[in-house]
């Protein structure tokens, strides 16, 4: 019973950390519209992007941004593995190559948007903190 209990609370406390990531910009369209947000578009290369890996490991995973993103921004994200193991399937392949292609998409490339799609900032690939990614997007509220 003990190891149960254990277990269900271990698997409890990774969902209330869990960045919760969209793969549809529509999704995330009416969920930004729904809660006055912005979305942030993450173009990645999960498994092969040096500088997007790094982007995960210390941006988006990062306790500071998962707590600031949870009450204030969309996350979406459009990935472009390369290896066979993480392929996509075809219908989201396409999606995410539609993304890449209307915002230009170089790797790493987070754009952050309005909920109608509008563009209202892009960035590259910054050796920021969590912090200050947070108060590069404050910056453009």
């Amino acid at each position: 019973m003990k190891n149960l209990l254990f277990i269900f609370l271990v698997l409890f406390s990774f969902s209330i950390n869990a960045q919760e990531w969209h793969s549809n910009i529509e999704t995330a369209k009416k969920i930004a519209a729904a809660k006055n947000q912005h979305i942030v578009l993450v173009f990645s290369g999960s498994d092969w992007c040096g500088p997007c890996k790094k982007l995960e490991q210390q941006i988006w995973s990062s306790e500071e941004f998962k707590n600031y993103a949870k009450d204030h921004l969309v996350m979406l994200k459009a990935d472009f593995p390369r290896r066979k193991k993480n392929k996509l399937s075809k219908e989201q392949q396409e999606h995410n190559n539609m993304l890449a292609e209307k915002y230009d998409a170089r790797f790493p490339l987070i754009v952050t948007l309005n909920s109608e799609g509008k563009v209202l900032g892009r960035i590259g690939y910054k050796n920021y903190t969590p912090t200050e990614y947070i108060e590069y997007l404050k910056s453009i509220e």
